[in-house]
């Protein structure tokens, strides 16, 4: 299906490619991690290294080289705001934890908004090299293989994805998770947010919800979601607010009422 929005699709072209190049950028300090000097934010279990640095710095000039009057936000330098109605917002490498703890469990995320709307999703784990695309009208794919979500799959016969981090409290965290085993349901937590958001659109969870994440998270794999069949919760995206935290609720049909419900949405 050919797409109706101006620019979109030489964006998701790049997008794609940009991914690609910067997973290829990241993997490689992944693979030499013992070298990296590693440094906290908000907390100890809050880390950030060279990679991440590195590999936003290259996703920005990328854009700019073509795009240069588009938005850009990322989650190691900010946001930079542009006039041509679209804003990519970038993870560069999101499952920082497990990277830097030799697990494979991480991604580079990579959205495009337009008129406040994630319309470009891209999101690439190196480790696995599967690359998840989806755009407007064009659908979600896992390598070029088209994402379909099955309706009969729900949370009692399938794996929800689950988010935590210090944003909320143990008690809320803990709540969460009772709700759900309560209501039949099982999960788990990989580290990456936006992998599970990806798993989600490949079918391989039912859902994942987390109380407290960032645009960079989640914005692409909602696109991805939503492209394969799915439904998220909105994000606020609408000036400053595009930089805060707020609830992440993404579902495949099966699943969207209980998840609500043990959400609180």
């Amino acid at each position: 299906m050919t797409s109706q929005i101006s620019g979109l699709d030489t964006r998701f072209a790049l997008a794609q490619a940009i991914a690609r190049e910067a997973g290829a950028v990241a993997l490689d300090y992944y693979n030499r991690r013992e070298t990296l000097v590693i440094e906290t934010k908000r907390d100890l279990q809050d880390v950030v290294s060279i990679a991440d640095r590195e590999v936003e710095n290259l996703i920005r000039a990328r854009v700019a080289e073509v795009h240069s009057n588009d938005g850009f936000l990322g989650e190691e330098y900010g946001l930079a705001m542009g006039d041509s109605g679209y804003t990519w917002v970038v993870d560069p490498i999101d499952g920082t934890s497990p990277f830097v703890n030799g697990m494979p469990n991480w991604c580079v995320s990579i959205a495009v908004l337009h008129n406040n709307e994630p319309v470009i999703g891209v999101i690439y784990a190196p480790c696995h090299d599967e690359l998840y695309a989806g755009a407007t009208g064009k659908g979600a794919t896992l390598n070029g293989r088209v994402l379909t979500l099955d309706p009969s799959r729900t949370i009692r016969n399938a794996v929800t994805g689950i988010g935590a981090n210090n944003y909320v409290t143990p008690a809320f965290v803990g709540k969460m998770v009772e709700d759900l085993l309560a209501a039949g349901g099982n999960f788990i937590r990989n580290g990456s947010g936006a992998l599970m958001l990806a798993y989600v659109a490949a079918g391989r969870l039912v859902g994942y919800y987390e109380p407290y994440m960032h645009a960079w998270d989640c914005l692409a794999g909602y696109c991805l979601v939503k492209e394969a069949g799915g439904w998220y919760h909105p994000f606020p995206v609408e000036g400053e607010q595009l930089t805060k935290g707020s609830p992440v609720l993404a579902t495949a049909p099966g699943a969207r009422e209980d998840l609500m419900k043990i959400a609180g949405l």
